[in-house]
């Protein structure tokens, strides 16, 4: 069955009758507000998240990439949603924080990488699709970097940016990012708060999703030439979140993390760059069933299958260490060639201990929280070990100003290491395997790039690639023995650009050998044959100085040709047009987003993040939004997102099985306002 997108009459006069008299020229504000990022080409995104956007300010990193099309975001509570491209996500999207390699505490998934980013505290979010860049890991469905690039500084001064964030359901906001230096170095401090009550779906239940996080960075930087950069970096966070799709709450998340980045330019007539770097980041999460919530009598399963009356409390604290490195050069091969070789190293580290007040008949015994002197002497239980080496080279050729040419390959070494894993009824395994069970496996990953300009505003790009990547920790723990995913992928591209209209078109398709998918509502994994294609459209056009009109059309098209079935948690069909008016000082504008139905569903099957319950309907949203330029480097903006107070939710997400199934996906949240205050000084 073909899907329906869904153009409410009573809404589509939105965008056509708004109007206002004064359409004479503009200059750009300092800051716009944007309704989503636009391909800098049909493989790349790159946007400012300092940038105001629409619909409301994101709080951690999935919920940006949200904005961006072709991603989707499984929603678990107010943050901390899994995010996908293209109905990819989990390891099959590379998450680089600061390129650093980030993984969460959480066995199930309670935080994901971008539950560590605040967005505005980076300077620039940067998204690779598919496998056309290898510098950064194998990618089967893209690459995401949040970046920071600190600038140096030509004579002693300071610099800086804050914002403030309120809305509804209690959100407040605030972030600071500070830098003082002379030439020689600098010292940047960067600071953020993001916290949230309960919010209401549009049907006016109440979802379970507050949230309060809080981070803080400090960078240091030595420049004893203007060519080399030292820099030390420290990064610390906790926070607490509420879950709406399972039977816990996430009620700490303390981050420590480390790296010494070496930098050193023109070294040399043919190395052109010389860059080393080295993290250590440490995830100690606790959850409970008791924190955030009344505390409830929750069933367990026994060894023999027969359900009884489980735990009236019970504290979970997994504990990750993920530590590694990278070196790469760049190297001259000629005027128009350069080369950027390298390898790159990652060693991860998972443990646990649990702690039940159990409710059962001759088995009462008090909890042991946190707090307890007790609690402290339980021993941790390894789980598992990874480690993997690389080693990558990309090559780019210009031999025409309107051709270039683009390469490369990566080889990577991994090795899986189960180990026991001993809490309360469990079997002592760790994914079917016993301790000291070890896999290893090579896996090869390459691509080639064609880009032509075919005429003056038109740039035609098309790309082959192959991606390879092994199991991660949370397929294994389902199954320990599984094959690494292959995938073969062909890239199209076209990118217009005049000075009214700009058009970005990226098609794809792609064969996934031993795709690893999750079966039996989350409890299994096993090797399948996929396909998957589609592709996203995105265009501007600009009516007036004044006036722009956008939008952006996305889709993902996935098959199961193992059980010939659908693929599952696949996205559905979803576009958005956007209406803005921009004078010197001040901005309106209008977002319609439209979602089709989704009946192509595996139920029971999906992700690490998600398994398929049920069909789910289309829906259309409306946002407004608007920005005003107080002085040239202060500006408040606001909006509401959902201005007809829609109940829907999205069709990617579901709780995992072991935390305690749903029968419905979160409902997003309703009519939403919410007003920001940002500057520069």
């Amino acid at each position: 069955m073909p899907p329906r997108l869904h153009y409410p009459l009573r809404l589509t006069p939105l965008l056509l009758t708004v109007t206002l008299s004064d359409a004479a020229a503009s200059t750009p504000l300092a800051e716009l507000v944007i309704t989503a990022p636009a391909m800098r080409d049909p493989f790349t995104i790159e946007s400012d998240p300092k940038t105001a956007r629409q619909p409301l300010p994101a709080a951690d990193g999935a919920a940006y990439l949200k904005s961006i099309p072709g991603f989707s975001v499984s929603r678990k509570g107010g943050v901390d949603g899994d995010p996908a491209l293209r109905g990819l996500g989990g390891s099959r999207l590379n998450i680089l924080l600061d390129d650093t390699l980030l993984l969460g505490g959480c066995g199930h998934r309670m935080d994901p990488p971008t539950a560590y980013v605040y967005p505005e505290s980076y300077d620039n979010i940067s998204v690779l699709k598919g496998p056309q860049a290898l510098s950064y890991g194998a990618a089967i469905g893209g690459t995401v970097r949040f970046e920071r690039n600190t600038a140096p500084f030509t004579e002693p001064g300071w610099r800086g940016t804050g914002a403030l964030v309120a809305g509804s359901a209690g959100r407040r906001d605030q972030m600071a990012d500070v830098t003082a230096g002379n030439r020689h170095g600098y010292l940047r401090l960067i600071a953020t708060h993001a916290e949230a009550d309960d919010y209401q779906a549009g049907n006016g239940d109440r979802v379970h999703s507050a949230y309060q996080r809080w981070s803080g960075s400090a960078i240091a930087g030595w420049m004893p030439t203007a060519a080399t950069r030292l820099e030390l970096s420290f990064d610390s966070s906790d926070g607490e979140a509420a879950y709406a799709d399972r039977t816990m709450d996430g009620v700490q998340f303390e981050r420590r993390g480390y790296a010494l980045k070496l930098q050193h330019e023109a070294w040399g007539e043919w190395l052109e760059r010389f860059e080393v770097k080295l993290y250590h980041n440490q995830i100690d999460h606790v959850m409970d069933n008791y924190s955030l919530r009344p505390v409830t009598l929750t069933p367990m399963t026994m060894p023999t299958g027969m359900v009884v009356d489980g735990y009236r409390k019970a504290v979970m604290n997994p504990d990750r260490v993920t530590s590694g490195g990278r070196l790469s050069t760049q190297i001259a091969l000629g005027e128009q060639s350069f080369a950027t070789v390298g390898a790159d190293l990652q060693r991860d580290h998972h443990r646990s201990r649990t702690a039940m007040s159990m409710a059962m008949p001759m088995m009462n015994q008090p909890l042991m929280l946190p707090d307890d002197p007790d609690y402290a002497a339980l021993p941790y239980n390894d789980k598992a070990a990874f480690q993997r080496y690389g080693l990558f080279s990309e090559v780019t050729h210009q031999w025409r100003p309107d051709r270039t040419l683009v390469a490369g390959f990566r080889i990577d070494r991994n090795r899986a290491e189960a180990q026991q894993q001993v809490v309360m009824m469990d079997d002592g395994l760790y994914g079917g395997a016993a301790a000291g069970r070890i896999d290893r496996n090579t896996t090869g990953s390459a691509f080639v790039r064609y880009q032509q300009q075919s005429s003056r505003h038109t740039t035609l790009f098309a790309g082959i690639g192959q991606a390879q990547r092994a199991a991660d920790f949370w397929e294994r723990e389902r199954q320990f023995d599984l094959a690494p995913e292959q995938s073969r992928q062909i890239d199209l591209g076209l990118q217009h650009q005049q000075q009214q209209l700009q058009i970005n078109l990226a098609l794809f398709y792609a064969t996934i050998d031993d795709y690893l998918l999750i079966t039996d509502n989350g409890s299994s994994a096993r090797n399948i044959d996929a396909r998957h294609y589609g592709g996203e459209l995105d265009w501007r056009y600009h009516l007036t100085p004044a006036w722009q009109l956008s939008g952006s059309l996305a889709h993902a098209h996935g098959d199961n040709r193992t059980d010939q079935r659908p693929l599952a948690q696949m996205p559905p069909l979803q576009g958005t047009l956007a209406a803005d008016y921009q004078q010197p000082h001040y901005t309106l504008g209008a977002v319609v987003r439209m979602v089709a139905d989704q009946d192509r569903i595996d139920v029971g099957s999906g992700t690490i993040y998600g398994t398929d319950i049920a069909p789910t309907p289309g829906f259309t949203v409306v946002a407004l939004h608007t920005s005003y330029q107080i002085q040239p480097k202060l500006q408040f903006s606001a909006g509401v997102d959902n201005l007809f107070d829609r109940n829907y939710a999205e069709h990617i997400g579901k709780g995992s099985a072991d935390l305690g199934t749903t029968t419905a996906l979160v409902n997003e949240p309703g009519r939403s306002y919410w007003v920001r205050l940002s500057g520069r000084f």
